[in-house]
């Protein structure tokens, strides 16, 4: 399920930004084609002046800036959705487990989301079984847990990694078509180099344009993660209290 949800995710992105990208490719520069006047309505002039102007390196790094924002939105629903309130869920959880109301628990931790009703869920399945039952439940569930909550860094580091590289690389082709056009022209002339050098410019602008975001928003996410993690070694901590004073 999560995974279908991010596939559509990077599907509706990849509309929207296909509709800037379509037009680029389909208007002349000179004769202001409806689907060129249609991305202008919606990105604006300026953007899509400034993607015609990067070549060919931009559609690289436009098809990073999909994956890469797909992750970034899809991580940041997925750890929200998965956050709830620590101190509330235990206030409920706790005095059932202690009064060995272990069906009420389970049914609480059943309904409530996130890694932390998850890893309840399943010690209280073995609660009949004794606390070293449960505490093994709880380990293996936290490992099952944790793997869901890393999903989706080496996509945003790949985003973060790629992007300026790929500017790095329209940077490199922009300077030799200026070298080449100096050679043709056998002089050197800044209106000859310009249209190189502009290319080049652009180009590593976008890639940091994608990568800075995108790194902002992993340390985010990890910051986010580490709390997740927290909450779940104090719950638990608290439910195997419980359970020993039962």
């Amino acid at each position: 399920m999560r995974k279908f949800s991010l596939i559509m995710l990077i599907v509706l992105i990849s509309l929207v930004f296909t509709s800037l990208a379509y037009a680029v490719e389909q208007a002349a520069p000179a004769s202001g084609g409806g689907m060129q006047n249609f991305a202008e309505l919606v990105f604006g002039s300026g953007l899509v002046k400034w993607f015609k102007d990067g070549g060919w390196a931009m559609w690289p790094i436009l098809m990073v800036t999909i994956y890469g924002l797909a992750y970034v939105i899809w991580k940041f629903i997925a750890l929200l959705t998965g956050k709830l309130n620590l101190n509330n869920f235990l206030g409920k959880v706790i005095p059932l487990i202690k009064d060995k109301k272990y069906k009420e628990a389970l049914a609480i931790a059943q309904k409530s989301r996130g890694p932390v009703a998850a890893i309840v869920y399943a010690g209280l399945l073995k609660a009949d079984k004794g606390v070293d039952a449960v505490q093994k439940a709880i380990e293996n569930a936290a490992v099952i847990e944790m793997s869901f909550l890393e999903k989706g860094f080496i996509e945003l580091s790949s985003a973060i990694t790629l992007a300026p590289m790929l500017g790095f690389l329209g940077t490199v082709s922009g300077m030799i078509s200026a070298f080449d056009a100096i050679a043709a022209a056998r002089a050197v002339d800044a209106t000859i180099v310009a249209s190189g050098i502009k290319i080049a410019l652009i180009t590593t602008q976008a890639g940091l344009i994608v990568a800075i975001p995108v790194q902002f928003f992993n340390n985010v996410f990890v910051t986010m993660v580490d709390s997740q993690v927290i909450d779940m070694q104090r719950a638990s901590e608290k439910v195997i209290e419980a359970l020993l004073e039962a």
